[in-house]
């Protein structure tokens, strides 16, 4: 590809000064929230900062996932919104700030470092050589490397594609997103074990890593569509993007709403039929005390509204209704933690139901604004189009 198709297919602009200083401003209310609300109660900000944690760590490995689905599958469509899909990607390296704090102090959270509960109990003493502060630290660190490792392997080296427009690259990637893949399944049903499952130690699913995974594909999605449509509508993605291209994130969309309504029942029926004292109880828990509603509403937040919404083929080409449902579904991905999460507060606090005030009001806000500046900071200079890859052009000119 010349330089002279390179300025006619692409036209690199900067994002204005004014654009990152509101995502700074946006960043800066969350962590005075969230640093308000550890001198208020630290074990309701921390239960907080796990939700926080969690949420970040799927939209960026969700984000890593499709740029490795994308090589493995030889996608020609996506290859124009990779770019803004590496740039999300590159969340996972504000986890370590977020996980610092948590690590810190695993016991306000995690009852399992409780040396007398952990003897009393020996269904709970069985799990000591897994559930054991050093070797959760171990596993926390390995994985944020590996991750750290794999982004640099495949976002890093496509960046570096822009100048030196080698092929070559892609067919390594390739390969290096076939290893990346079941490293990526293993690593994120641990993340999703040690931060959350862990909250309850004596309840077990073998599908909880999938339940993690499915919501952390729509959740990056959801980022990914909010950002490529606005960049599109701004100028930032040039001109030769049309409705066959955002058809596409819609029916991933689609797809990944259903999956994740699929492997959330598929849980709640195997548990419910099985009967077994120590997987109903985590269901039991967000059966009572004022959780009832909100485990029904997430039927309603996370599948049915999105799932009608989506349905029909112009729905998922429409720009505006995709920005609508990419928002819809990014809150409905904290709704969806904030349930798997809180409960275990409310049951340490005493509280008789959901909890709910600007303590969990600083989670959106934190997140909102680390997405806002991560993504302005690491766009930078850079091209939000990979113009080095040999099927950008073949990408630019897909329709359906």
């Amino acid at each position: 590809m010349s330089t002279s198709e390179n300025v006619i297919l692409y036209e690199k602009k900067q994002i204005p000064a004014k654009v990152k200083m509101m995502g700074w401003l946006i960043l800066a209310l969350g962590i005075i929230l969230t640093g308000l609300s550890f001198n208020s109660d630290n074990v309701r900000a921390s239960y907080n900062l796990i939700i926080t944690l969690t949420w970040v760590y799927s939209i960026g490995l969700g984000a890593l996932f499709l740029i490795a689905l994308e090589y493995i599958v030889n996608a020609d469509w996506s290859v124009p919104f990779r770019r803004v899909t590496e740039i999300v990607a590159s969340l996972i390296f504000v986890v370590p700030i977020l996980a610092l704090p948590l690590l810190l102090n695993l016991d306000t959270v995690f009852t399992w470092l409780n040396p007398a509960l952990m003897k009393a109990d020996t269904y709970l003493a069985g799990k000591a050589p897994y559930l054991n502060k050093d070797f959760f630290i171990y596993r926390s660190i390995a994985i944020f490397v590996i991750m750290f490792l794999f982004y640099f392997l495949l976002a890093g080296r496509s960046m570096m594609q822009d100048k030196s427009k080698n092929p070559k690259v892609n067919k390594l990637s390739v390969k290096l997103s076939a290893i990346f893949m079941p490293i990526f399944a293993i690593s994120i049903t641990v993340v999703a074990m040690d931060w959350l499952m862990s909250l309850e130690p004596k309840w077990f699913s073998t599908i909880f890593g999938v339940y993690y995974f499915a919501g952390s594909v729509v959740s990056a999605l959801a980022v990914i569509t909010f950002i490529s449509i606005v960049l599109k509508e701004q100028g930032f993605l040039g001109k030769y993007l049309k409705e066959d291209h955002f058809y596409n994130f819609g029916a991933l969309l689609f797809a990944f709403v259903n999956f994740w309504a699929y492997i959330a029942f598929s849980q709640f029926m195997l548990i419910w039929y099985a009967n077994l004292p120590d997987e109903t109880m985590w269901y039991m828990i967000r059966g009572a005390n004022g959780w009832f509603p909100v485990s029904i509403g997430l039927i309603f937040i996370k599948f049915a509204i999105p799932y009608m919404a989506l349905l029909t083929r112009p729905s998922k080409s429409n720009p505006f209704r995709l920005k609508l449902i990419a928002v819809w579904l990014f809150i409905a991905h904290y709704y969806d933690l904030y349930w798997m999460i809180m409960p275990d507060y409310g049951k340490r606090a005493g509280a008789m139901g959901p909890v709910y005030s600007w303590f969990e009001l600083a989670v959106p806000i934190l997140v909102i604004g680390l997405i806002w500046v991560v993504f302005t900071t690491v766009a930078g200079n850079k091209n939000l189009m990979p113009i080095g890859d040999p099927k950008f052009k073949k990408g630019l000119e897909f329709h359906l």
